[in-house]
């Protein structure tokens, strides 16, 4: 069954064995929170009985918040929210974040819901990793976020993996993995007990508590082959190889739910924990697309594109990899440019009223390289590339049009060169995340692009993450 039908049945395209708006809450959570409506993918409400009709969970954990999307077997949404992360300058401690954003959502989902919930999954973003200690569960280095570099192990990663491998790039998961070996900081006593997780293992093993499991997806960043399902021998023979965490398919089974997360909130029994995926894949999941030449960009915080392909490529040179979907390959690679840099220069009123003013196609005569800091990813691997805003016209509109058609050219030279490394060619892009919201954008992505661009049927990662714990609930019966 293809992902663009959602029954009961599992999930096909995952094969079975590869194993925003501000709101202020009061009191001391440190998170802020919106709920929004619920509704189905068409609109209409869907009402609960009280019968216990399964219902599966997903949960998004991207670079500014996390959001969850509660759906039937059908697909249908009951319910939706959403937690938001305090600003960049004021977080001192992103795991505690990240866990107190997992459990407000947790106690978000209406009651009357929660008896019903027979499976959950949770996406976070790609190579986001921490280092545990597995006799006690505390953190013995990270969070280290997905646009850290760690050029420092660049030359030991590059002497031990294949040339251009996706682990050769200094943001990659081993990266930090070996730079955090190498540091004095690594004592013996705590490389014996550690083990590696990814952001999205972590909030899972905090409701499943089985250590050292994740999934293919966020495995590929620290060397992981999906292509033979399994590490490669350059990197099991390694000194710490023993803290990589064995690796199963997405929404595959993990185990049941704590009994103390269970009881807290009301959570079934049965109720099972699968593993995740990352955030742009669980996107891309959402869009329910299974065609080659079929993309999906992630506009949000960042600029993520995922291009189905007959054929599979990897490039660390320009930050290109590729993720197993089935008989196809999901090519693509994350940009640092996106909504993050949006966000510094305009408020949220200002993007709307002025992306109202946008005349899309009319093109803009200004060249920026848009990003929020030092550092990018793809379609240029260069950590020191500087962002480039400058000149500035007096006009604020002129501004931003100048902005939204730059980031547009990095995202059409991003698929222009996966066609060039030997992917399919795009012939249709999809738009996830918060940017797909914008009309004016999507019509100068359009025309820059030069292919149909539209806003995908379901935009939020938390669903495709939903559908993989609905997959992950028939394959535990």
């Amino acid at each position: 069954m293809s992902i663009a039908s959602v029954s009961a049945k599992p999930l096909s395209h995952l094969p079975a064995k590869r194993g925003s708006s501000r709101f202020t809450t009061k009191g001391t959570s440190r998170v802020r929170v919106m709920m929004l409506r619920q509704k189905n993918p068409g609109g209409q409400k869907k009402s609960f009985d009280g019968t216990g009709e399964p219902l599966y969970l997903g949960i998004d954990f991207g670079t500014s918040g996390a959001r969850y999307a509660l759906v039937d077997k059908q697909g249908a949404i009951h319910s939706e929210g959403k937690r938001t992360y305090p600003p960049v300058g004021r977080v001192t401690n992103w795991a505690s974040s990240w866990r107190e954003a997992l459990f407000h959502l947790l106690g978000d989902i209406p009651a009357t819901y929660r008896p019903s919930i027979s499976s959950i999954s949770i996406d976070g973003t790609s190579a986001t990793t921490l280092i545990i200690d597995r006799n006690n569960g505390g953190i013995l280095a990270g969070p280290y976020l997905y646009n850290e570099s760690f050029a420092d192990a660049l030359p030991a990663v590059e002497s031990i993996a294949p040339a251009n491998h996706t682990v050769c790039s200094g943001s990659s998961t081993l990266c930090k993995l070996v730079s955090w070996w190498n540091s004095s900081s690594a004592g013996l006593s705590s490389r014996d007990s550690a083990i590696l997780m990814h952001q999205s293992d972590w909030l899972l093993w905090l409701l499943h508590g089985e250590y050292g499991v994740s999934d293919y997806n966020n495995t590929l960043k620290v060397g992981y082959d999906p292509e033979i399902d399994s590490y490669p021998s350059w990197l099991m023979s390694q000194p710490y190889a023993y803290m990589l965490p064995s690796v199963r398919a997405p929404g595959a089974p993990i185990g049941s739910i704590k009994e103390d997360v269970r009881a807290q909130f009301g959570f079934p029994k049965n109720c099972v924990v699968c593993t995740g995926t990352t955030d742009s894949i669980a996107a891309f999941l959402a869009a329910r697309t299974t065609e080659p030449g079929k993309a999906v960009t992630s506009l949000g915080s960042t600029l993520a594109i995922k291009l189905l392909s007959n054929a599979r490529v990897d490039d660390a040179r320009f930050g290109v990899y590729s993720h197993r979907l089935d008989d196809m390959w999901l090519v693509g690679g994350a940009s640092n440019t996106g909504g993050a840099v949006l966000r510094q220069l305009f408020t949220d009123d200002q993007l709307v009223a002025l992306s109202h003013e946008i005349d899309p196609s009319v093109p803009s005569l200004l060249d920026y390289y848009p990003l929020p800091k030092r550092g990018e990813r793809f379609p240029v691997s260069d950590p020191n590339m500087m962002p480039r805003l400058q000149p500035r016209p007096e006009s604020d509109t002129a501004y931003l049009h100048g902005i939204l058609e730059s980031i547009a050219r990095i995202e059409a030279k991003g698929y222009n060169l996966l066609k060039e490394l030997g992917a399919s060619m795009v012939e249709e892009v999809l738009t996830a995340g918060g940017g797909a919201r914008n009309d004016k954008w999507t019509a100068i992505r359009g025309r820059v692009l030069g292919v149909p661009v539209r806003k995908a049927e379901q935009t939020e990662a938390a669903y495709g993450t939903a559908l993989l714990a609905l997959k992950g609930a028939n394959t535990s019966h």
